[in-house]
């Protein structure tokens, strides 16, 4: 049975792929570090174990992988979910504020893949999957720090899966549009409204659409398929 470890997965998009992955049999850790209840309850919904973990703590992260090795015994699969935005005029983002959202965006999914790696390198086999944005690739007026992140895991997906591609192990990353999150809740509803007209297909994304995007990538069915960004925006993006 293979084991996932999936970050930041308390709620949204997350919580939808623990779910996935474990009614399709696979062993589930998630990291979560505010919601207790929701994390608690999606534990007992599943199964899978929940590891508490401030992805802004490099020492925190590497701990979830070491309780998840211990627990499983391996990781197979990562997948990097762990986010926070911030909507604000870029001369208006604070310097620890910047720092805070590079840090749980980008900077944790280095330090969970660089833990991670080091098994996989061993066995010569295994998947990280990070979630980007379509953000990442077009850029979003009023959320330059988010923006930034997101980017940046694209440039780092691209990057390691040469890297790692001669050792068996694959690095793909999926590019949400407009989801229906909590994170997205905080958008004016007329916003929303002009996000959802310009998707061609006229609706808001669904977490669990997401998590199905997720697990094609850690799939064999994608066995081929590596250093790719998987568009999932609607056709927001096209």
């Amino acid at each position: 049975m293979e084991t996932v470890l999936v970050t930041g997965a308390s709620r949204g998009i997350g919580r939808e792929i623990v779910r996935l992955f474990a009614n399709n049999g696979y062993n589930v850790a998630f990291t979560y570090l505010n919601s207790t209840d929701m994390a608690n309850e999606l534990a007992e919904i599943t199964g899978a174990f929940p590891i508490r973990a401030d992805s802004t703590n490099a020492c925190e992260c590497i701990s979830a992988v070491k309780a998840t090795v211990e627990r499983f015994g391996r990781i197979d699969v990562l997948v990097n979910n762990a986010a926070i935005s911030d909507f604000s005029l870029f001369t208006d983002i604070s310097l620890e504020r910047w720092n805070e959202i590079i840090g749980i965006n980008l900077t944790s999914a280095f330090v969970y893949s660089r833990e991670c790696v080091k098994d996989m390198l061993k066995r010569k086999r295994g998947s990280i999957i990070n979630i980007t944005s379509i953000w990442g690739i077009v850029g979003a007026s009023c959320e330059v720090a988010y923006s930034t992140a997101k980017a940046g895991i694209i440039g780092m997906t691209k990057a390691l899966a040469k890297e790692l591609g001669p050792s068996g192990i694959r690095v793909n990353a999926v590019a949400p549009g407009v989801i229906n999150t909590d994170m997205n809740k905080r958008i004016p509803s007329e916003d929303m409204d002009a996000l959802r007209e310009d998707t061609p297909l006229m609706r808001i994304g669904e977490p669990s659409e997401i998590a199905r995007c997720v697990e094609f990538l850690a799939s064999d069915a994608s066995s081929f398929i590596t250093g790719d960004v998987l568009n999932a925006s609607g056709g927001f993006i096209v």
